[in-house]
């Protein structure tokens, strides 16, 4: 099994920037991929970015290309999501999600293991 932790979360004012963390542990050696998801209030689940661990290629959402940088530290385990101009739509849970297959996934069902989420706020 593997466990992720997101930290990172919180309020910013729009034009702002934040950057979350998500640290995996136990079987980290059993996944290649790991991914950011978000959810806002009333509507479903949607993917924002991808890296694969080993080639650093990534994959972004069109909402958020341009604006958020995803990266790996694969000495800490730990994936980052940098935001930078955050705009009050991007309000939502932020939720880390590891895949044990190398695929730059955008759907949700490709990835095994989640994150409990993190909050981000964004004021107007």
């Amino acid at each position: 099994q593997v466990q992720l932790v997101e930290s990172g979360g919180g309020l910013v004012q729009a034009g702002g920037a934040l950057r979350l963390s998500c640290a995996a542990s136990g079987r980290t050696f059993s996944i290649y991929a790991m991914a950011w998801f978000r959810q806002a209030p009333g509507k479903e689940r949607e993917f924002v970015a991808t890296i694969n661990l080993n080639t650093r290629s990534t994959y972004y959402a069109d909402s958020v290309k341009g604006r958020f940088t995803i990266s790996r530290d694969n000495a800490k385990n730990t994936v980052y999501l940098q935001m930078n101009r955050l705009e009050p739509e991007d309000t939502a849970v932020y939720y880390c999600a590891a895949d044990r297959y190398t695929r730059l996934s955008r759907l949700q069902s490709d990835y095994n293991y989640w994150g409990q989420g993190t909050q981000i706020t964004v004021s107007s």
